[in-house]
């Protein structure tokens, strides 16, 4: 699964289900593991053949026929995205069957960045009115919000429901120092980590400028990079070249399971510098794993983070660099922060509680819409 247009619905699903909700599930077959669909007890899972994919609106019209006999069966549709095919024929058919739907974009809202204009495009033909005959509207946090207003969205309608994680996956973390000795690292160095795509978006080259500066006043820490490339890889790399600290900076390329955890868990100090983020899940795996954070202003849930769970800086290298400065020189703020990250993500991000507002924003959909 990648991103969260893909895990909402597999972990908001599973919770629905164990509250005894019959849950439907209608997804493209594009890049679905037979895994997400086993996975999930208790869920029907409908993938459809997805024919061809045109400016990432994968085209699957075996979900008209099955969406025209079995949309007025449902009470209530959660349409997740935005722009695309299956949220056209879905809400199509919720309309002529009189079905209320709830729509969460998970970021795709905005039009600041690729395809501009091709948003645009589908926006004027379909979009808007998608938007405005959603019975209620979910934001992952107040940005979104403001995203959807300025698309025209009611503002009544509008609902802000976090993200959250699986903590499950982080009740047998592995052993401190693993990571460490798979990498060649001396258990003494301490780690900055970066994990997540590698993109121009996620501020990488203020995170590597900021290091530079950095391990000239602590000399013992190395900066690991961990993500799959998308696109910005080779540009990133000459810059490290550039700043000459090539031989401090470790790349892992994507990890995942317990080699993802093992990371963290090595982490001294975990950094999200991105110059746009809708949310930042990433933050809250660190959180998991008690290891401190530093993001950005521009980070989703920045105001939840700041002074809880780490620190957050404007979006610039100097107040990067001072920020890891002032963190990796200071033991009991790393271990303070760690803590109460990890209270805050298990009690505010945990996905039963998510579930249950997501469940009472069904219920009151639903009382509105038949009254």
């Amino acid at each position: 699964m990648h991103g969260g247009s893909a895990e909402v619905p597999y972990h908001l699903s599973k919770e629905l289900a164990k509250r005894g909700h019959e849950v439907t599930i209608y997804t493209s077959d594009y890049k679905l593991s037979q895994d997400y669909i086993s996975s999930i007890p208790r869920v029907e899972v409908h993938p459809f053949k997805t024919w061809s994919s045109w400016a990432n609106l994968y085209m699957t019209p075996g979900i008209i026929n099955r969406a025209r006999e079995e949309t007025r069966q449902f009470d209530i549709i959660h349409m997740h995205n935005y722009r695309s095919f299956q949220n056209l024929v879905i809400a199509h058919y919720a309309r002529e069957y009189d079905i209320p739907y709830v729509l969460q974009a998970h970021g795709s809202a905005t039009t600041f960045f690729q395809k501009g204009w091709l948003k645009r495009t589908f926006d004027e033909l379909w979009g808007y009115r998608i938007l405005r005959d959603a019975a209620r509207v979910i934001a992952v946090t107040k940005i979104e919000a403001e995203q959807y207003q300025s698309l025209g969205a009611d503002n009544d309608k509008i609902e802000v429901v976090p993200h959250g994680i699986d903590l499950s996956e982080f009740d047998n973390l592995p052993e401190r120092g693993d990571f460490k000795r798979k990498y060649g690292l001396d258990s003494k160095q301490r780690i900055i980590l970066y994990l997540g795509r590698i993109d121009r978006i996620k501020g990488l080259n203020l995170l590597a400028e900021a290091f530079a500066g950095l391990s000239k006043k602590l000399s013992d820490t190395r900066l690991v990079i961990a993500g799959p490339d998308n696109g910005y890889l080779s540009s990133l790399k000459k810059l490290i070249t550039d700043l000459e600290i090539s031989d401090k900076v470790f790349f892992t390329g994507p990890l995942y399971g317990q080699e993802k955890l093992s990371a963290y868990i090595d982490a001294d100090v975990y950094v999200l510098p991105s110059s746009y983020e809708i949310f930042g899940i990433t933050l809250l795996e660190a959180m998991a794993c008690s290891i401190p954070v530093i993001t950005t202003d521009r980070c989703g849930i920045a105001a939840a983070v700041d002074g809880q769970a780490g620190l957050v800086v404007p979006h610039d290298k100097e107040q990067i660099e001072n920020a890891l400065l002032h963190m990796l020189s200071d033991d009991k703020m790393r271990r303070d922060f760690g803590e109460r990250g990890n209270l805050l993500v298990r009690d505010k991000f945990n996905w039963e509680k998510i579930a249950e507002r997501v469940e009472s924003i069904y219920k009151n959909t639903l009382n509105s819409y038949n009254t």
